[in-house]
């Protein structure tokens, strides 16, 4: 069998980045920094990814495959074993699953329109351009989908990304811009009413920009959400809570849930006169050890969160 040379797999690599074909297995290690017996491991034992095969057996993976193990090495960064991946994948990419049954192609199109509308301003630093079409997205989907469908997951390549020179100055431009975005937003909804949700993050456990996020789709017009700075004490927000009387007290995670979290939580809910709630990707891992308990689980999906952040206060949701 003729021995493929690495001139020939960088030329490969570059046809396939044109065309939008298929990859050999050492370019999927280089663009992703998992190594080929890594790869095999988590297709054999796992069946994690499913690439194509050749005539002659060598495994060829599309941007869809390199995109998974990109968000394979994520959930693994955040703590969650290799072994539980698949069943949080498959929760979290509800879309890819019902691609078979319900055809979204032209959705997904005009998703990936405004993505590369947004992709052109970030990489242009046209704060103007960026703000432009920031506000066409608004004005033509809802908040859910703004954030879940478009501008998040183009946020996550942009920081899988930062190997590549650049890329680290455009993430941060389009975090700023958003960050600054989605608080103002925030703030506008309060208006005047009470602060009667308090949203924090479990300290080192998410960025900024996905804790905002989270806070704005708990906001409505009902009720003020006020979120605590990233780096928030965990031991100190029983004080904070005595000091603003909240109704609720959201924290939010992304992380895989330490063994002794519901321990603390429990803890934490019985220092409070108001209810307890955990959001997040955290939320969903926690719910079975959680429950039973007076600590409340919104989940990690936007108007999910909501709808159930309503019922838990008025009573209407068991915990």
């Amino acid at each position: 069998m003729p021995v493929i040379t690495d001139v020939r797999l960088a030329s490969q690599a570059s046809v396939a980045l044109e065309r939008e074909e298929l990859f050999p297995i050492r370019e999927v290690a280089r663009l992703t920094g998992v190594n080929p017996v890594t790869l095999r491991a988590w297709e054999r034992r796992y069946g994690l990814i499913q690439p194509t095969r050749t005539e002659s057996g060598h495994r060829l993976y599309s941007m869809t495959d390199i995109e998974r193990v990109r968000s394979i090495v994520d959930w693994i960064d955040r703590g969650v074993s290799v072994s539980k991946v698949g069943r949080i994948l498959a929760k979290t990419e509800p879309m890819k699953a019902l691609a078979h049954i319900i055809p979204d192609d032209l959705v997904q199109a005009d998703y990936l329109q405004w993505q590369e509308q947004v992709q052109r301003a970030v990489s242009s630093f046209d704060d103007q351009e960026l703000d432009r079409v920031y506000g066409q997205i608004f004005s033509s989907y809802t908040l859910p989908v703004v954030f879940q469908d478009i501008l998040m997951p183009l946020w996550l390549q942009l920081l899988q990304r930062q190997d590549a020179f650049g890329q680290t100055s455009e993430w941060l431009f389009l975090d700023g811009f958003l960050r600054a975005r989605v608080l103002q937003r925030i703030v506008v909804l309060r208006g005047s009413h009470p602060r009667k949700v308090i949203v924090s993050a479990l300290a080192g456990q998410c960025r900024e920009l996905e804790l905002l996020v989270a806070a704005l789709f708990l906001s409505g017009n009902d009720a003020g959400v006020r979120v605590l700075t990233t780096g928030q004490p965990f031991d100190e927000l029983t004080l904070v809570c005595e000091k603003i009387k909240p109704q609720a007290l959201v924290l939010f995670s992304n992380h895989a849930p330490t063994a002794e979290l519901p321990r603390r939580l429990n803890r934490l809910a019985l220092s409070l006169d108001c209810q307890l709630m955990l959001a997040g990707d955290a939320s969903d891992l926690a719910q079975d050890s959680l429950a039973g308990s007076s600590v409340g689980c919104l989940g990690n999906e936007g108007s999910t969160m909501r709808q159930r952040l309503n019922q838990f206060l008025a009573g209407t949701l068991d915990t």
